[in-house]
């Protein structure tokens, strides 16, 4: 993992003063790290029928589609509201300071489905959690939960408890 952590890059002050941004650009530059990460994120799962990976927008797409392509199943974007032609099923979830919202296709997945979720970043958990919801809301089961990098200060991990939750980094 020490590999894949020398591809995080720290940006002070990003996206405000006092955040301390990890930027995973250099780790999806890197073709081999790239492959690293992805196989990490993918190993614990193998042989556990997943049927589908979701990611959330916009780095989860990067992760998630690269996973669903090696695991050989399909991928569903959760996406910001109004971004989605069809008939949607939304979610609507609490930030630090203000709200957000999710969307997925209501036929994107439904009962017998086990998902993979997978976003490049564990923080606080919210858009993980209601990410979970969202594809539960469907009839589909949520398998687990994976990560690029958590950033376990922040307890993330607590709000998805009831999951199985793999992260390849941790700060």
């Amino acid at each position: 993992m020490e590999r894949l952590k020398s591809k995080v890059r720290d940006i002070p002050d990003f996206p405000k003063p006092g955040i301390l941004f990890k930027d995973i650009t250099p780790l999806v530059k890197d073709p081999s790290a790239l492959r690293l990460a992805v196989h990490q994120l993918l190993h614990p799962f193998l042989g556990e029928n997943v049927t589908a990976v979701a990611g959330m927008e916009a780095r989860g797409f990067i992760f998630g589609s690269l996973v669903a392509w090696e695991l050989g199943v399909g991928f569903v974007p959760l996406r910001k509201p109004g971004k989605l032609p069809y008939d949607v099923q939304t979610v609507g979830y609490d930030l630090e300071y203000g709200s957000a919202a999710l969307e997925v296709h209501i036929d994107a997945l439904g009962p017998g489905d086990r998902v993979l979720l997978i976003d490049d970043l564990l923080a606080t958990g919210g858009t993980a959690k209601a990410s979970c919801e969202l594809i539960e809301n469907l009839g589909a089961e949520v398998l687990a939960c994976a990560f690029v990098v958590e950033l376990d200060f922040l307890r993330g991990r607590e709000q998805l408890s009831k999951y199985r939750v793999h992260s390849l980094l941790h700060y």
